[in-house]
């Protein structure tokens, strides 16, 4: 009999992380070396404490930049993987130049990867028409799936970043507005805009976590900033919890946030919050696993001992604020062998 084996994920959005010297926006400054540097350093000690075995992390312009925090984080540099910021000079989709346009998601762990996804287009089953846009026929940001060897189990991790809440605008080429920001009905359709998007996507990662879980004992992961709360419509979208009451067969496909079937602490998540936006704190930072970390689940084999939520810095002044999300971390537990 083997002992019972732990490790630590969280998830952290790292706030437009890119290589020094690089415009990753035409309105926002390069980081200098010496900005770069505090960025970095400030990064890691944020992060040192949550002790992640993996980490899922978003808002990654530059592979390197990666590196450079697995690096400063006790990693090795091939433990961090962020491919559509590859700044690998060969790399067929970025050409070396790392993400344009949009940050994407990473990882950085310890553990093999045994094989990986990137989800590109919204799933036809969860395609919709955002108003002036057309369908939504492609991620914003596409989520990346990681199948892990953890301990000797496999297990699936998937991060994304979904759309955010803010409004989205029309603009033309150069980024100027093409309709009258200022305007409040113009405002409400784009924020708008900006739900249909979320929605689609968070459809779409559903429809693939389906496929993946139905019939299956492998167990699956999802974590990252998905820009709502637990309870919002596009975040149980992805997860189903709801629908387990009414339905027990759904435990096999529904997802489970983290801090709800922890085992101890169960107290705390009345006390989390990962973002505080317009002075209100909130969570939108998720970590759902499927029912094989349930503890009481027939086919459990593991436990979410305890989820922390990494939030102090979020009162810091902005000058001082390397990113403006708390870090989310579940330590879990995996079921002895017999």
């Amino acid at each position: 009999m083997s002992h019972s084996q732990p490790f630590y994920i969280a998830t952290c959005n790292l706030l437009n992380f890119a290589n020094p010297g690089r415009i990753y926006y035409e309105n926002a400054p390069a980081y200098d070396k010496a900005t770069y540097q505090r960025k970095l350093a400030g990064l890691a000690s944020l992060l040192k404490p949550a002790k992640a075995d993996i980490l899922a992390v978003q808002e990654i312009w530059d592979s390197q930049a990666l590196e450079d925090l697995a690096q400063a984080l006790g990693f090795e540099r091939h433990h961090a993987f962020s491919p559509l910021a590859s700044n690998q000079l060969g790399d067929s989709v970025t050409q070396g130049r790392g993400s344009q346009g949009t940050p994407t998601v990473g990882f950085i762990s310890r553990f093999e990867r045994l094989e990986s996804h990137i989800l590109q287009d919204i799933s036809e089953h969860a395609l919709l028409e955002v108003p002036d846009m057309g369908i939504y026929r492609k991620f914003n940001r596409p989520p990346l799936m990681v199948r892990f060897d953890v301990h000797g189990q496999p297990i699936t991790v998937l991060t994304a970043h979904l759309k955010s809440k803010r409004a989205y605008y029309l603009r033309d080429e150069k980024g100027h507005p093409l309709e009258d920001i200022n305007a409040p009905h113009i405002r409400v359709r784009a924020k708008l805009r900006s739900l249909c998007m979320r929605a689609a996507e968070a459809a779409s990662i559903r429809m693939s976590l389906i496929n993946y879980m139905h019939h299956t004992r492998e167990p699956v992961v999802l974590l990252g900033d998905m820009n709502d709360v637990t309870d919002s419509v596009t975040t149980q979208l992805m997860a189903e919890t709801g629908e387990i009451q009414y339905d027990k067969s759904m435990r096999d496909v529904a997802l489970y946030d983290a801090a709800r079937v922890q085992t101890r602490y169960g107290w705390m998540k009345d006390m989390a919050y990962t973002h505080i936006h317009q002075g209100m704190p909130e969570v939108i930072d998720q970590l759902f696993v499927s029912e094989e970390f349930v503890v009481d689940s027939k086919y459990g084999i593991a436990e979410v001992e305890r989820v922390d939520y990494f939030n102090d810095h979020l009162k810091w002044d902005y000058e001082d604020k390397v990113s403006d999300h708390g870090i989310v971390r579940a330590k879990i537990v995996l079921k002895e062998n017999e």
